[in-house]
């Protein structure tokens, strides 16, 4: 093998391309400076193979540079679809607390006004000789922050009684605080008549006059009531009356007809057919 000498005699370094490699042999420790450099190269080589085989192994995909740019193109069209979801994400939020806000409005307002009745009108059912100022009632919410949500109760004391719960009042208690809470919902957004069908069924005589009497002071041309009733001390305080009775002749049902204002005489009410 030809070895290049200067004309001296000595060997001359070989020259090799410069890579940008610098060799920092600080790095290596003292049993690396004092072994053997076979052994040492041989270890390095050693290493130097595993980590090929490893790289072998990963079998790196020599084409994602190429892919970068779809990816790039799909990430980019991704983050506009998010954004996009997330507006609209923002604008379905916005509505639902609009329309929850407009919901407990509207709820509170319709409550608000019938909580504020109910206890002048169950006071106008149950007033008497005995008790002039008559019962109490009022509601209560069993969720203040979204009321509709939750229920409502209804108390319910009728005169020179203590208070119970509404399960513990008789059937009579029960039906005037029922027609109390019936008629106070009615005057938030009046309807043009009422039907109500044996509501006295469970009255006695003076529960029924004093719903008789309340029906009469609230009746007018704007709010008519249709009463089904088989008691004389309620129908008799009506405007006029409809009979239904059967023909045994012609075996069905007819009916008549009385305009009670035309048949008061003096006090007395006088029926006929």
């Amino acid at each position: 093998m030809d070895i290049d000498e200067d004309e001296d005699g000595t060997q001359r370094p070989k020259a090799v391309a410069d890579y940008g490699i610098e060799v920092n042999f600080d790095l290596l420790d003292d049993d690396e400076r004092t072994g053997d450099p076979a052994e040492v190269i041989a270890q390095f080589d050693k290493e130097i193979a595993s980590a090929n085989n490893d790289i072998e192994r990963m079998a790196p995909n020599m084409k994602a540079m190429e892919r970068l740019d779809d990816v790039e193109v799909k990430l980019a069209e991704t983050e506009k679809d998010a954004e996009k979801a997330r507006k609209e994400s923002r604008n379905a939020r916005d509505h639902f607390n609009e329309v929850k806000n407009r919901r407990c409005e509207l709820f509170n307002k319709a409550y608000n006004h019938i909580s504020d009745c109910i206890d002048q009108v169950y006071k106008d059912l149950t007033k008497g000789k005995a008790a002039p100022m008559g019962g109490v009632a009022y509601l209560s919410l069993e969720d203040s922050e979204e009321p509709y949500l939750g229920g409502i109760k209804y108390h319910a004391m009728p005169p020179m009684k203590r208070f119970r719960d509404m399960e513990q009042l008789s059937g009579g208690e029960k039906t005037v605080a029922a027609l109390a809470l019936l008629f106070a919902i009615h005057s938030y957004q009046p309807a043009p008549f009422f039907v109500l069908d044996e509501v006295d069924a469970a009255l006695d005589n003076t529960n029924v006059a004093k719903v008789a009497n309340y029906i009469r002071a609230h009746a007018s041309d704007s709010f008519q009531f249709i009463v089904i009733s088989l008691k004389g001390s309620l129908y008799e305080k009506g405007h006029s009356l409809v009979g239904i009775y059967r023909d045994q002749d012609v075996n069905s049902s007819r009916t008549l007809t009385l305009d009670v204002s035309l048949l008061i005489v003096g006090d007395s009410v006088c029926f006929s057919y």
